[in-house]
C-alpha cells in the first residue's frame, strides 16, 4: 500500500469510527467519505463529528455539503490565481514587448 493509500485509509477509518460512535451504519460513512473526496475533507468531517456530536443525519449531511462547498471554492480560487499568474507573466514578458515595437 502506498503512503497516499495509507492516508486515505486512515482518514476513512477515522470517519467510520466517529460515525459508529454516534450510532450510524458503516455504509453511511462510506457514502460520506466518497462525497467528501479528499483525506483532508474527511479529517475535517471527523473532527466536526467528534466535537459537535450531531444527533440527526441531516446535520451531518449539511456539514458534509458545507465542507464540499469550501473545497470547491478553494479549488476555484487556486485555478483563478493560476490563470491570473499566467496572464501577468504574458503581460510582463519582455519578448512580447519587443514584438510590438
Amino acid at each position: 500500500m502506498t503512503s497516499n493509500q495509507q492516508v486515505w485509509a486512515a482518514a476513512r477509518e477515522e470517519l467510520g469510527q466517529a460515525l459508529k460512535e454516534l450510532g450510524y451504519p458503516e455504509e453511511f460513512a462510506a457514502l460520506v467519505a466518497k462525497q467528501l473526496g479528499s483525506p483532508r475533507a474527511i479529517e475535517r468531517m471527523s473532527a466536526y463529528l467528534r466535537r459537535a456530536r450531531p444527533r440527526k443525519m441531516e446535520m451531518i449531511v449539511d456539514e458534509m455539503l458545507a465542507i464540499c462547498q469550501d473545497a470547491d471554492a478553494w479549488r476555484a480560487k487556486k485555478a483563478s490565481e493560476a490563470a491570473q499568474a499566467g496572464v501577468t507573466a504574458w503581460l510582463n514578458d519582455p519578448a512580447r514587448w519587443e514584438e510590438e515595437e
